[in-house]
This record gives structure tokens, sequence and C-alpha cells, in this order.
């Protein structure tokens, strides 16, 4: 097996290959790709391509393919969430990143695949793709944070072929909001935690429910393909019909 963390795009990454042979090659191809993502993406840096198009000095015409790829991925999941999900933001300048982590991490677990991994686990900050089955031979596992406490785990799942994401404005402070009332704080919920067929999926949709305040859930429970659980203010959890089959007691 083979194991390694980095840090990039401001939190840990971590790719674990279980059968090892020649995945330090892989390894390495997909740390930098998301090396790559970070100089384009991030809205930290000055001279990335989101940076540039929010100060006006790159136009929609001379954008990349990548950058038009989120932008679209973006504007499908604005509609598909009824606009609870919107890179805009208030000031009106764009904010891609609710969607770019699950999007990187896709992208890396196809590189890995592209290579001829079939087991293996790419986690970007909570934003999970596991395939496959472990070093053991069996199903991934991975906790689920408690967001009172980042050092506790609420509860744990077993993950093969699917991914899963958390949103919140627990860790990083304010930053997710409701499109149709942007004064609205979000203080009914702190966490939801979605699980779907990859973690592009989860992701794009655990911003979108977490935007929704404590109405997100049912919107999970009521899209094809999603599981959900999520933590509300005062400490109770609330999970979709199907969550339990993929939780370990």
């Amino acid at each position: 097996m083979l194991q390694e963390t980095r840090l990039i795009m401001g939190m840990p990454i971590t790719i674990c290959i279980a059968e090892g042979g020649a995945g330090a090659r892989s390894m390495a191809e997909a740390f930098g790709y998301f090396d790559a993502v970070d100089r384009r993406f991030s809205t930290y840096k000055a001279d990335s391509e989101i940076s540039a198009m929010n100060a006006g000095r790159l136009c929609r015409d001379a954008i990349s393919a990548e950058m038009r790829e989120v932008l679209a991925l973006a504007e499908k999941t604005r509609v598909d969430s009824d606009g609870y999900f919107d890179i805009r933001r208030p000031d009106g300048s764009l904010d891609p990143s609710g969607i770019v982590k699950g999007w990187a991490v896709r992208n890396a677990a196809d590189l890995l695949r592209e290579a001829g991994h079939r087991d293996f686990f790419v986690d970007a900050g909570g934003d999970i793709q596991a395939d496959g089955v472990n070093e053991d031979g069996e199903e991934w596992r991975t906790g689920i944070r408690n967001p009172f406490a980042e050092d506790e785990i609420i509860g744990a799942v077993r993950l093969s072929n699917r991914g899963i994401a958390t949103s919140g404005n627990y860790a990083r402070g304010r930053h997710i909001y409701n499109p149709r009332q942007p004064g609205d704080e979000l203080d009914d919920i702190v966490s939801m935690t979605i699980i779907g067929a990859d973690v592009l999926e989860a992701d794009r949709f655990a911003t979108a429910a977490c935007a929704m305040g404590a109405d997100g859930i049912y919107f999970i429970e009521e899209t094809a393909g999603l599981e959900g659980l999520m933590v509300n203010a005062a400490g109770i959890s609330t999970q979709t019909s199907g969550f339990g089959a993929f939780e370990i007691q």
C-alpha cells in the first residue's frame, strides 16, 4: 500500500493506493494535478485565472477549457438546486470553491484509473472518492467529523466506488450563504454530509443542501442517487432513509 499526504489548496490532500506497485508515479501525477487546479482556481492567488476574471483582466471569451467546464457545472448545479447553489458572491465576484474541490478529486481519481489502479482513496479536505477496496480487501472506511469538536467523529461509513463530501460553516467560518436570501445566517444547521455516485455529485449537492438550511436534508431525500446526514445547531442529526446502509454500527 502507498499513502501520502500533502498540503495543497490550503488543505491536506491524502492519496492511498491499496495495491502499491507502480503507484508512486501515479500519485505524483495526481498531486501535480491538484497543484495545477490550485494555481488556476484559487481566489487567494492574485495571478490565478479566477482572480484575473474577477479583476476584469480576463474576459469570458479567453478563459481556459477547465474554467469553462467548472462554470458549466456550476450553472447546472444552480438549476438542479433551484437556485440554492450559486458561485456568484453578493459582491458580484465568482467563487467556484463550492464545486472545484469535488471536481478536482473526481479528476484526480480519473487519472489513477487511467493508470490502471482500481483500489484507491483520494481525500481532499474531507471530499473523498473511494474506489474498490482497501489493502485488507474490504470497503474503505471513513469517519464523519463532529462539527462541534474536530478531533471527534460522530459516525463512520463504508464506501466503494462512491464519493462523500461535507459542507458547513463550522470549519471555515461563514462561506456558504443562501443566494435567495443573502442575509440568512444559516445558523440552524452546522454540517451536511452527502454520499453520491461520485465525489463531484456529493460535493455540489452538499453545498446546495447546506444553503437550504434545515430543508436541505429533505431535498437530498428526494434526489435520486444521494444520501445524507445533517447536524443542526443543537447537535441533533437527521439522515435520509438510505444513509444507514453505509453506516458502520
